[in-house]
């Protein structure tokens, strides 16, 4: 907060000085959760089956089913800080209250790392799909129509990206159940209705615990998202309550979808022999529905990924507000609010900015960038969480030691060996991305011999909830 302009001693501001605007808060559960499964992007369980099928040999759905039990931990720890600290930034503020300041901005600005280029990822995941598709068009026009798409869908209005989202996760749904349905047909089909209750997707005699153990480290990455609707707090009817449930629902209902998809599709093709491993569920799509439903399953796949990228994006500029706003980064900058559509304006024309870098890199190359920013955020909000109980006993407050110490130390576990997992130049990159950070704290911090820029915590304020619900 800026300390130029004295207090007026006569009290508060006069009703004719204008007061800095606010985010709305409009989202109910309904909204956050499927904001948080639009992130997710339901269809990824489809787009990544022949990976992971290959690594289990033929297993995808125990992979997912273990990699579901490993993210609820962290899941449940996101839970517990967003009803303690309901305001925007995610990891960044959970780290920096539990924790200590410098600790916060150095998570947060590993969380960059995430929640800056997933956008970017996802915006060329889809432009993949349709050069595929129509290999004439340049590659630069399916990523500027992207990007151009969700930009100005976001700078526009969270109201308005939720309408749209809700429209696209309609279609993702119906092509995800088209999927299902017809991979059931050809099961019947081939063996009959028993052929519907066949344990082999889960163990099979070329299934070994550590190629399933590898397979649900890539499965994991699916799940990247639940975390992300913490960023919309400040924008939430009644956070402390419908954040921690809307966590875990976005987690519990997005993990039941990828094992139910995982089951059914690995009944119609198993094994893990596939002509492409990157492509393999366009294999399955033509051979339990044809050409017309390949193409329909495309077009979800286009869908999935433009309703994700709205998510994403809104995601990430919220975090760098709440990052300005608290002087992490310049305010004037990051911490802007449009007057007119009351959103972060600035920040969602950089982050669809930073999607243009697309154009130069590849999914593999692209994909390395996120993972360890990801994991790293998720092992200290669990920390948090056992920091925050330690403070609440020493204040004479007893917490429950099961969901305050025994879930996160499990989930902070799982996190560490997940990050452990990754290729060599994802963890690379990461600490190369961290040493950047620490060089900016230092100079932020004058050489740390002074703390960060405190935090704000002034949009935190009871009456918000009643004072702009409704609000457009």
């Amino acid at each position: 907060m800026s300390s130029s302009t004295p207090s007026s001693p006569s009290g508060p501001s006069s009703p004719s000085e204008p007061s800095s605007p606010k985010l709305n808060r409009t989202l109910g559960l309904r909204s956050v959760v499927l904001f948080g499964l639009a992130y997710m992007t339901p269809l990824i369980v489809l787009g990544t089956f022949g990976v992971v099928a290959d690594a289990t040999h033929g297993a995808v759905p125990i992979a997912y089913a273990l990699a579901l039990v490993a993210m609820l931990f962290t899941a449940h720890s996101y839970g517990r800080m967003a009803a303690t600290h309901p305001v925007a930034g995610s990891a960044y503020t959970y780290v920096s209250r539990a924790i200590d300041g410098r600790v916060g901005f150095l998570i947060g600005w590993a969380t960059l790392l995430d929640y800056f280029f997933l956008p970017m990822v996802i915006w060329l995941i889809g432009a993949s799909y349709l050069q595929a598709q129509w290999p004439g068009v340049p590659f630069w026009v399916w990523i500027l129509a992207f990007i151009l798409l969700t930009t100005a869908l976001n700078v526009r209005g969270i109201r308005t990206a939720e309408r749209v989202n809700d429209l696209l996760m309609v279609f993702q749904v119906l092509v995800i159940a088209a999927f299902v349905v017809l991979s059931a047909h050809h099961i019947v089909q081939l063996h009959g209705g028993g052929g519907l209750a066949d344990s082999t997707p889960f163990w099979n005699n070329a299934t070994t615990v550590s190629a399933v153990s590898s397979g649900a480290a890539l499965a994991a990455y699916s799940f990247l998202g639940f975390d992300a609707v913490t960023t919309l707090t400040e924008e939430t009817v009644d956070p402390r309550r419908t954040m921690p449930r809307a966590i875990l629902l976005i987690a519990l209902i997005g993990g039941g979808i990828f094992v139910l998809v995982a089951y059914v599709t690995q009944l119609a093709h198993p094994g893990s022999h596939f002509d492409d491993t990157g492509s393999a569920a366009f294999e399955i799509a033509k051979t339990i529905g044809g050409d017309v439903f390949s193409s329909v399953f495309l077009a979800g796949l286009v869908v999935a990924q433009t309703a994700s990228g709205i998510a994403a994006q809104a995601s990430t500029a919220r975090l760098l507000y709440a990052m300005g706003r608290d002087d992490a980064l310049p305010r004037r900058v990051f911490g802007y609010i449009h007057q007119r559509f009351r959103t972060p304006a600035f920040n969602v024309l950089l982050t669809g900015a930073v999607g243009l870098i697309a154009l130069t890199l590849d999914v593999a190359t692209s994909t390395s960038f996120i993972n360890f920013g990801a994991f790293t955020a998720f092992t200290f909000v669990n920390l948090s969480v056992i920091v925050t109980f330690i403070r609440e006993r020493r204040a004479g407050r007893a917490p429950g030691v099961a969901g305050h110490v025994v879930a996160p130390l499990i989930g902070a576990a799982v996190d560490v060996w997940l990050l452990a997992h990754l290729d060599g130049r994802a963890i690379e990159l990461g600490l190369a991305w961290l040493v950047i950070g620490i060089l900016y704290l230092a100079w932020l911090t004058r050489l740390f011999r002074r703390p960060p820029p405190a935090l704000d915590f002034s949009e935190d304020d009871p009456q918000d909830d009643q004072r702009t619900v409704g609000k457009v």
